[in-house]
């Protein structure tokens, strides 16, 4: 579907996105896509660097096998 777009319609969606958020809206947008893009990598980093913590929450068993309630 987009290898489809070709350069007449790159213009058409720069001129809506333009339009819809205006010239000194696109920076502040930019940067927050930027922040976000830094926030996922930097967490991506730390669970990359600390794999043990899933290992050791999964070494001891759960029992979840329900209780059975005694009648009286």
């Amino acid at each position: 579907m987009l290898n489809n777009i070709g350069p007449l319609g790159l213009i058409v969606i720069l001129v809506v996105v333009l339009l819809l958020f205006g010239r000194g809206k696109i920076p502040q947008l930019m940067g927050d896509v930027a922040k976000g893009i830094k926030s996922f990598k930097k967490g991506m980093k730390e669970d990359l660097d600390e794999p043990d913590q899933i290992d050791k929450a999964s070494d001891e068993p759960i029992d979840v096998t329900p209780k059975k309630e005694e009648k009286a």
